[in-house]
């Protein structure tokens, strides 16, 4: 099998952080996988916010990691590093990658992968890991939401938007979300979630206020900070959790601490991208046990927007910066 593997690859690289017209392919060494790692031959790269963030210069990859972007692949196992015995080469798996999904190869530890059932196509396959992992660990393990408990979620019909509907109803929440224009509160009312609120034309904290019944919200996910963070406050119920998972509107909040008093609420939040390769092996593998089955089922599946041809990345960055996309991004490798 080692024998076959080419000694170079085609991968996108920028030299200098800018807008997406500084992607281009270039040629770079295949990796060697070491001890717990695997190298996937990719057939598709998601691609997710913090590229974007990476690629303008923001958001540089944890020490060790690959410098390339690419958080999540999908493909078959090409080559086991050494020590692993869960996979075989050929196996069709996808992965939470540190970086170097936008690739023909890239390394993975082994115990980031999961297999991809027969039903699932592997383009589907590659849109799932980064927002499983992401909202599995924010809305169930952080946020602790369980049954008949009501979410917000900003973005809708982000890709992180989409998995957080369809993962709530699928574990019996509530699903609020908002989105900016009726056509898109249209289709992520069409995903699954039970309200839509189109947050350019209506206060999402009346409105949140008007479909609780006065109550609010047990569980914020928050991807815009700044100031909505004090206006999130507002819509969560008594002893509600704030859950943020980036800062796209702002670092900086202003909050009234003694709202957080007398309602006993909960700010919390993360970023997987650092976490140590254990922290995400124990997730993958509580990820295999509730939730996989779901996706074997084929009751769970990611909302595709479109796959761009490898070449094309600068297009698919530029898609997703334009806001318009439903769901995930995909780059056909």
């Amino acid at each position: 099998m080692a024998d076959s593997l080419p000694q170079t690859m085609q991968a996108v690289h920028f030299d200098a952080p800018g807008g997406p017209d500084v992607l281009r392919l270039q040629t770079l060494p295949v990796p060697q996988p070491g001890p717990g790692e695997v190298l996937v031959k990719v057939a598709f790269a998601g691609v997710n916010r913090p590229d974007v963030i990476q690629r303008q210069g923001f958001y540089p990859p944890p020490p060790g990691a690959s410098p390339l972007l690419g958080l999540e692949v999908s493909g078959t196992i090409a080559k086991l590093g050494e020590g692993v015995t869960s996979w075989l080469p050929g196996q069709r798996v996808c992965a939470l990658t540190p970086g170097g999904g936008y690739a023909e190869y890239c390394l993975v530890p082994a115990d980031h992968c999961l297999p991809v059932p027969e039903n699932l196509p592997l383009d589907s396959a590659a849109a799932l890991p980064e927002t499983l992992f992401t909202v599995w660990h924010n809305v169930f393990e952080r946020g602790w939401a369980r049954d008949g408990e009501t979410l917000l979620v900003h973005g809708g019909t982000s890709g992180i938007g989409t998995m957080a509907v369809m993962l709530g109803k699928l574990f019996g929440l509530t699903v609020i979300v908002t989105c900016g224009g009726a056509d898109k509160c249209a289709q992520a009312l069409e995903i699954g979630a039970d309200h839509a609120i189109d947050y350019k034309a209506q206060d999402f904290v009346e409105e949140v206020a008007r479909i609780t019944g006065g109550k609010g919200v047990e569980l914020v996910l928050d991807m815009v900070a700044g100031d909505y963070v004090a206006r999130n406050l507002k819509c969560l119920a008594e002893d509600g959790r704030h859950v943020t998972i980036a800062v796209q509107g702002g670092l900086q909040a202003t909050i009234n601490m003694a709202e957080v008093m007398r309602r006993r609420l909960t700010l919390t939040g993360s970023t997987l991208r650092p976490r140590s390769n254990q922290f995400k092996a124990l997730l993958a593998q509580e990820i295999r046990q509730n939730a996989w089955p779901l996706v074997e089922e084929g009751e769970l599946r990611p909302v595709m927007d479109q796959v761009f041809p490898l070449a094309e990345a600068a297009a698919a960055h530029a898609r997703m910066e334009a806001g318009a996309h439903i769901g995930k991004i995909v780059l056909a490798v």
